[in-house]
């Protein structure tokens, strides 16, 4: 059973960073081939992907929203993924949530939350000043 839980989220002033981070318990990121991704949810708005890494090859994908601002990595020794944001806005405002799935499971054009099965419960990040 894959069991995956975030921290990081804070209140953060326009313009900011902050780093989220993903520990995954159930997959072995160095021989598991899986697919770690971020996603966020808005008050009033739909579930929506933010950035994903596969573990076999490290491909990586990024919405338009926040490519060039946000960074994701990993770190095998810690099996943790990061999700690195920086020149926060008010529209980063959302409940961030971890999804893991076993990459074959996961279509890589785009990210999608149907294809994931496991995730976290999520860390709240407010943009405000």
């Amino acid at each position: 059973q894959v069991q995956l839980g975030e921290s990081g989220g804070a209140l953060v002033q326009p313009g900011g960073s902050l780093r989220l981070s993903c520990v995954v318990l159930g997959f072995t990121m160095t021989t598991d081939h899986c697919a770690i991704a971020w996603f966020r949810l808005a008050t009033g708005s739909v579930r929506e992907g933010v950035s994903r890494i596969a573990t076999s090859n490290d491909n990586i994908y990024y919405s338009d929203s926040v490519r060039g601002r946000f960074t994701i990595s990993r770190d095998n020794t810690k099996n943790t993924v990061y999700l690195q944001m920086s020149s926060l806005n008010s529209e980063d405002t959302a409940v961030y949530y971890c999804a893991a799935e076993p990459e074959y499971r996961v279509r890589f054009g785009g990210l999608h939350a149907v294809d994931f099965t496991s995730w976290g419960r999520g860390t709240q990040v407010t943009v405000s000043s």
